[in-house]
């Protein structure tokens, strides 16, 4: 336990300039502001690659995907519905499904495209 403490007084004083112990020195203001921008920069650069990058590339790849749609495509939609594109619509598909009956789903329900 005592170990974990003397990890985190030590972590803040490398990223506030705190002293451990609670005494504190005075900073200069410049110092100050630059530790917080640097600390901002980092925490924004994680969040962006950990979160953002990643989406964008799962959203155009799916962008990708419902673009090449035609007709005679065997799909899968989000709700694991299995069937064949009848037509396509600006933002619907028309699908045929096993037992023949046809079911109009939104282009983004669209998750998959079967090889053929």
């Amino acid at each position: 336990m005592g170990k974990a403490i003397v990890f985190v007084m030590g972590l803040t004083t490398f990223l506030f300039g705190v002293v451990a112990y609670g005494q504190e020195e005075s900073p200069v203001a410049g110092q100050s502001m630059i530790s917080l921008l640097v600390i901002l920069g980092v925490f924004g650069a994680v969040f962006y690659f950990l979160l953002i990058r990643p989406q964008r590339k799962r959203q155009a790849k799916h962008n990708e995907l419902v673009k090449d749609l035609k007709r005679g495509d065997k799909i899968v939609s989000a709700g694991g519905i299995y069937g064949e594109i009848d037509s396509i619509s600006e933002t619907s598909i028309v699908v045929n499904v096993e037992d023949g009956s046809k079911l109009r789903f939104a282009k983004s329900s669209i998750v998959n495209k079967q090889a053929k």
